[in-house]
């Protein structure tokens, strides 16, 4: 059975020749001086990859990050530190967040003795909340709406004079989401390090605002690459802005409902990330909720304690392989490589076969 049309984009272009702007500066010598760093597994799972007709299928496992259940400090922290770099003036950290931002960026308030205020959409599980406030945060929930959330953060941020650490992007807010981008950067550098075969035909990344996606994008479609691979974003059909935008060709704000994928509820791509995911992808889809339950479930069997963010890229990758034209575009074949991102602990997002309950519930 193939996807519908509604659920997938191809790239008009030729993806893998496009090139993005040359990298600033790499985050990841910054990482490795950070008590506790080590890199996060790259998993060979060869009964999935026999099962989906591929010739290798890993899975970068960021379960744990600097004891973390996700891979969001990587950014949290190496923006936070660029942005106190002389400042200060700044005492306290505020974000908005569907969970593991939030999260990241509380830890490393109080790593620096700063005060963080978080605030989370309606439907974010009651766990994840919990989670960041025993990081030593103040957690307000706002309306059902992460948009929401984010202009909430905002305008503590511009009352208060905190510094606002948000992962997402909007014109004349662009420096500090640059910098998360960057850190998230240590992901693939350590991939590229971990691969035995330098060989990479194809990385499945998870979407919310695209932020992840823009790093990929930024470092396998840099100057000078050889042989770039395929890649492929996913994210929840509830919540589809980065697909709906790519098949208008313009950034467009979708409406939302809840998804386990909560992680990924976002209802307006980062303009930062718009112009990577327009011409450095090759393909996205979206999944439901159903298969990414399976998938979670298939690859605790493997090994890897993937939340429903993370899961979604195996989701993707068997929609992937059940859709000829859509193989054929991303160029898999029997012998093909393919990397995909978990990005988060099954422990991050407690609920995995139902929608979060929103307050109403």
């Amino acid at each position: 059975m193939t996807a519908p049309r509604s659920s997938i984009w191809t790239a008009g272009h030729p993806a893998r020749g496009w090139s993005a702007p040359a990298p600033v500066s790499s985050s990841l010598e910054f990482h490795r001086s950070l008590p506790g760093y080590r890199p996060t597994p790259l998993v060979e799972a060869p009964e999935l990859a026999a099962a989906l007709a591929v010739g290798r299928l890993l899975v970068k496992d960021e379960s744990d990050r600097f004891g973390l259940p996700a891979f969001k400090i990587l950014g949290a922290s190496w923006a936070v530190d660029r942005a106190l770099n002389g400042r200060r003036e700044v005492t306290a950290l505020v974000a908005a967040t569907d969970g593991n931002h939030g999260r990241a960026v509380a830890r490393v308030a109080a790593q620096r003795g700063l005060a963080a205020r978080i605030f989370v959409p309606a439907g974010v599980h009651p766990a994840a909340v919990t989670a960041i406030a025993d990081e030593g945060a103040t957690v307000s929930v706002v309306s059902d709406s992460y948009d929401q959330a984010v202009a909430a953060a905002v305008e503590d941020a511009e009352h208060s004079g905190a510094l606002l650490v948000q992962d997402t992007a909007w014109p004349g807010y662009e420096e500090i989401p640059s910098w998360i981008v960057e850190g998230y950067t240590t992901l693939f550098a350590e991939l590229d390090e971990q691969l035995a075969d330098p060989v990479l035909d194809l990385l499945v990344v998870p979407v919310g605002v695209g932020s992840l996606a823009q790093a990929a994008i930024g470092h396998y479609r840099r100057p000078g690459i050889r042989n770039p691979p395929a890649l492929l974003s996913v994210e929840p059909e509830a919540a589809a802005c980065v697909l709906r935008s790519l098949q208008a060709g313009e950034q467009v704000t979708v409406a939302t409902s809840p998804t386990i994928m909560s992680g990924l509820c976002c209802e307006t791509p980062s303009s930062a990330a718009w112009p990577y995911l327009e011409h450095g992808l090759d393909a996205a889809v979206a999944v439901g909720d159903p298969a990414v339950v399976e998938a979670a479930g298939e690859l605790a069997a493997a090994g890897v304690p993937s939340g429903p963010c993370g899961a979604a890229t195996l989701a993707a990758l068997r929609l992937v392989m059940r859709t000829p034209e859509l193989r054929e575009h991303l160029g898999i074949a029997a012998g093909s490589t393919v990397v995909l991102l978990s990005t988060e602990s099954s422990t991050a997002n407690p609920s995995t076969t139902a929608p979060p309950p929103t307050e109403d519930a």
